[in-house]
């Protein structure tokens, strides 16, 4: 005679079950505590008086709210370095989305005579892994041989020192899983390159681009050295520039440095929510 639904439940393969679901629950669980935490203290030190985050006792919670430091960050010129950012980080990962689009295009389609395409993906590589102080001095000798020092337009192109080969790289699986009997077929019903580029390989390869979009875009919203060199007007700041102007030899301006944080990391939010669907298309390999 059984021993009726509680037994059934008690039974050792189902107590296993329960106990590694138990435990992966309590796994995610304390994984997202630890990458919650940080955010979470930033936004709580942002709304601290000074009073409050310089103390020796540790609190996450405020006891007094306070908007202070946005308004002090927003009175400094804050918007105007949001702005800045806004259009450096849009022009470079266009601007890289745009030249490594057809770089792996060529790549992936076109035939190269003495493998020369291993030897362009080698060097394009070789640049994504040089460190970026060494082409600092020659970057800008460029830059000011054509005007741009201290411009929106030369940190963009500077910026492609970075944001450049990562796009080629990464375009280069989503095109490369793009059957060529596509655009062969639509080649054979009378369509010329360009259209089945626009309506067959574009389509496809948009989760493809909305993935590399969006780390190309975090690469050139969080670049500090180039523009650290290359900006040396308050006008022309972008967000990281304001941050390490809160760093002195003197003190750390926590509150103001937690809010410029926290506005920051908005843009970065908002563009990935409203990309959520092609970027987990573009990671599962959208043709599979």
């Amino acid at each position: 005679m059984s021993g009726g639904p509680v037994s059934g439940l008690l039974r050792p393969g189902r107590i296993g079950r329960l106990a590694g679901w138990a435990g992966l629950a309590a796994g995610i669980g304390l994984t997202l505590v630890f990458a919650a935490l940080p955010v979470v203290w930033m936004l709580a030190t942002s709304v601290k008086p000074p009073g409050e985050y310089v103390t020796t006792a540790a609190r996450l919670l405020p006891e007094t709210p306070t908007a202070q430091h946005y308004i002090g960050v927003v009175d400094a010129g804050l918007l105007r370095q949001l702005a800045n950012s806004l259009i450096v980080t849009a022009g470079a990962t266009a601007l890289s989305l745009v030249v490594g689009f057809w770089a792996a295009y060529a790549l992936t389609r076109l035939p190269f005579p003495r493998r020369l395409d291993l030897v362009f993906l080698a060097l394009v590589l070789v640049i994504k892994l040089m460190p970026p102080i060494v082409v600092a001095v020659p970057v800008y000798q460029i830059l000011d041989a054509l005007g741009l020092i201290d411009t929106l337009t030369g940190l963009i192109l500077s910026y492609q020192l970075y944001t450049l080969p990562f796009a080629i790289w990464m375009l280069l699986g989503f095109l490369a899983d793009i059957p060529p009997d596509y655009e062969e077929a639509a080649a054979v019903d009378g369509a010329s390159t360009g259209r089945a580029m626009a309506t067959i390989v574009l389509p496809l390869a948009a989760p493809g681009l909305a993935a590399t979009a969006v780390f190309t875009a975090i690469l050139a919203w969080n670049e500090f050295l180039f523009a650290l060199l290359f900006i040396n007007s308050p006008s022309t700041a972008t967000l990281p520039l304001a941050i390490a102007n809160r760093i002195t030899e003197d003190e750390t301006l926590w509150g103001p440095l937690m809010a410029i944080g926290s506005l920051a990391s908005l843009p970065v939010l908002i563009a990935m929510a409203y990309l959520q669907r092609h970027l987990l298309a573009g990671f599962s390999g959208g043709l599979r």
